[in-house]
């Protein structure tokens, strides 16, 4: 699947429409950043169920100070509209296929029980 540009017209609908999404915060200057996109890349052909996506945090301030991205590249992962990692560098392929593996095996039912939980104690 091809990696999609995120944007204030898109993002939110992105997210709500799509079980499982990755997003990698980046920047055109950044190194890292660019050493890292065609790992990130690579990996999204492999994985069709999971939406691949990067939110160009020169262009899209607004969603990077709405998620507090301070350093990049930023991976974000989204689960069931619940964002499971959040997490800042650049990993090598074999590191970030094992992530959005154990990302995959998540059971978000004990998830959402778990933040209900949490929920009802600090009420």
């Amino acid at each position: 699947m091809a990696v999609i540009e995120l944007d204030q017209t898109n993002f939110e609908q992105t997210i709500q429409d799509n079980a499982f999404v990755v997003v990698d915060f980046w920047a055109p200057w950044c190194g890292p950043c660019r050493s890292f996109a065609p790992v990130f890349e690579k990996v999204s052909n492999d994985l069709a169920e999971v939406v691949f996506a990067k939110v160009n945090t020169e262009d899209q301030q607004s969603i990077a100070g709405h998620f507090n991205i301070r350093s990049i590249p930023t991976l974000m992962i989204f689960r069931d509209q619940i964002i499971i990692f959040s997490q800042a560098g650049a990993l090598p392929e074999a590191q970030f296929r094992d992530l959005l593996g154990k990302a995959g095996e998540l059971d978000m039912a004990d998830v959402k029980r778990q933040i209900a939980e949490q929920s009802k104690g600090q009420a």
